[in-house]
């Protein structure tokens, strides 16, 4: 009997017995593997979304909070009204003068000194007759002060000598000539309306002098 011999598929191959060897394992490997496919199944991992369902009303109460706080942020407290000392034009010093906006000790001094020569403010508005104090400054204190019609001193102007009507700043130098005469030829002058119907003061100054003068 005939054996079959590998020797003609070795020679025509040409291999040596290292690289025979070295093909064995190999080919064992690549058995191995593809034999483990069909041994060891596949398994498909698959990842499921989870849902959270999260209560209505926590999530309401969160949002509560978060509105009151941003409130709280942006809502601003109102501001108080200062509220200020009035002054009073016929009894305040030169400190209460000069507390006012725009008042320094100058114009204070100006203010108090006319007031002197007056005898005190009839009414606000003759603040604007002070030397220096500007419109602007009177419109910054005018609603800051007053002036007490009570406090201002009168003068008899049938009894006052020439120098004390002719201090008051309101009249003019003829006009208390006038009256002086008036009043000695006259012996005692009524009222205003008689002087300037006579024609010893305008009615500009019977106007202005009326809060100073008395006829008693």
């Amino acid at each position: 009997m005939k054996y079959f011999s590998f020797k003609p598929v070795r020679d025509w191959f040409g291999f040596t017995r290292r690289e025979r060897r070295s093909s064995f394992i190999l080919l064992l490997i690549i058995a191995v593997v593809a034999g483990i496919r069909f041994v060891v199944p596949s398994k498909k991992i698959s990842v499921d979304m989870i849902t959270l369902e999260i209560p209505d009303k926590p999530v309401e109460r969160v949002k509560q909070v978060n509105q009151a706080s941003k409130a709280n942020t942006y809502t601003r407290r109102p501001e108080r009204e200062t509220v200020y000392k009035v002054v009073d034009l016929n009894s305040c010093d030169s400190a209460s003068l000069e507390a006012l906006p725009g008042i320094g000790p100058v114009l204070s001094a100006r203010i108090i000194r006319y007031r002197n020569l007056l005898g005190g403010y009839a009414v606000v508005d003759q603040l604007k007759e002070v030397y220096g104090l500007s419109e602007e400054t009177f419109n910054l204190i005018s609603s800051r002060v007053k002036a007490d019609p009570s406090r201002v001193k009168k003068i008899n102007i049938n009894s006052a000598e020439y120098k004390q009507l002719l201090r008051l700043p309101y009249f003019e130098k003829g006009e208390v000539t006038g009256i002086v005469k008036y009043r000695e030829g006259r012996g005692r002058i009524g009222n205003m309306e008689e002087l300037v119907n006579k024609g010893i003061i305008a009615e500009k100054t019977a106007e202005r002098v009326k809060d100073y003068i008395v006829f008693n």
